[in-house]
């Protein structure tokens, strides 16, 4: 079997402003390495139009409007204090969405294994009713709603290796039993949740806080504990928020993993939930802010995608 990447080139088209960490290089240093890299196994798809109701099941219908009057016809609009849009936003928040639907549908369809989603922007910190922290629309958050509208999924499991705890997916899914949220986080920091405390009202949200300096062995060590909860919960098709700003070189947090650690990570836990979903997994780009390290991690994580097909 095959490995989907759903890409396109509206991505280039969300323009955040001069400096911003969250910019259009993010996504090319992915795709350029991809094609370059040439596996006969990718299976390239562009995203496509979606039902604007996984929109709304996932966020309120007057949110998603007040996104979709903010789109400016020139220059720059600010959601909040650091989430722009610009007059391509629109295109490329939209194609985001439209991505992970187009992969679950891959999937589900046979045309591959496994899929990753190299786009922007990020999803993992926007609320139901609110964007935050570079995110618009939940990405991922659309692809869970979409899997238990239209497949009648029971069991959906989101794992979020992000560095940032992502606020917006857990208070999506904080009282919904279907759906098992598991963050692995640095803590204290941006956004300020993800205590351990926070377990969901079905024991169905697991956040592992972590130091800033944890390294690879550390972390390694406490993400058994994903592959306990993983094996308990038994999921019937597993989405991956993929963050890549956990490795030690990234510019904006301070935790300390290789880019190998992508690899060994996303190994495990395709081998702990193999009974369960018949390595039905689709992964969607999230954070990862340091050029060479997003390259070389994204590369490691497909590794690990690519080998489970075998």
């Amino acid at each position: 079997m095959k490995t989907g990447i759903i890409t396109t080139d509206t991505y280039s088209n969300h323009n955040t402003g001069l400096g911003h960490p969250e910019n259009a290089d993010r996504v090319s240093v992915v795709i350029e390495n991809l094609k370059i890299i040439k596996n006969k196994n990718f299976v390239w798809k562009k995203p496509n139009k979606f039902d604007a109701k996984y929109l709304k099941i996932t966020h309120n219908s007057s949110y998603v409007s007040e996104v979709e009057k903010s789109f400016p016809k020139k220059g720059l609009f600010f959601l909040d204090g650091d989430t722009i849009v610009s007059p391509g936003s629109k295109e490329a928040s939209s194609d985001a969405v439209g991505s992970i639907i187009t992969a679950i549908e891959g999937v589900q369809n046979k045309e591959f294994q496994n899929a990753f989603c190299a786009v922007r922007p990020p999803g993992h910190h926007a609320e139901k009713n609110k964007a935050m922290g570079f995110c618009i629309y939940n990405n991922v958050a659309v692809g869970a709603n979409y899997l238990l509208e239209k497949y009648k999924l029971n069991k959906i499991a989101i794992i979020d290796f992000d560095v940032h705890h992502g606020n917006g997916t857990q208070d999506i899914f904080y009282d919904n039993e279907k759906v098992l949220y598991i963050s692995t986080h640095q803590y204290p920091f941006y956004p300020g949740t993800g205590g351990n405390n926070e377990k969901g009202k079905y024991n169905n949200v697991l956040n592992i806080p972590l130091p800033a300096g944890t390294n690879s062995e550390e972390y390694l060590n406490a993400y058994e504990h994903v592959l306990n909860k993983l094996k308990e919960f038994k999921p019937e098709f597993v989405l991956f928020s993929a963050g890549f700003d956990a490795h030690k070189n990234d510019p904006l947090a301070q935790l300390h993993l290789r880019s190998e650690d992508f690899y060994e990570l996303t190994k495990r836990t395709l081998i702990s939930v193999e009974s369960s979903c018949n390595g039905n997994v689709v992964s969607i780009l999230e954070g990862g802010y340091d050029l060479n390290a997003l390259k070389e991690s994204t590369e490691m994580h497909l590794n690990a995608l690519l080998e489970h097909n075998n």
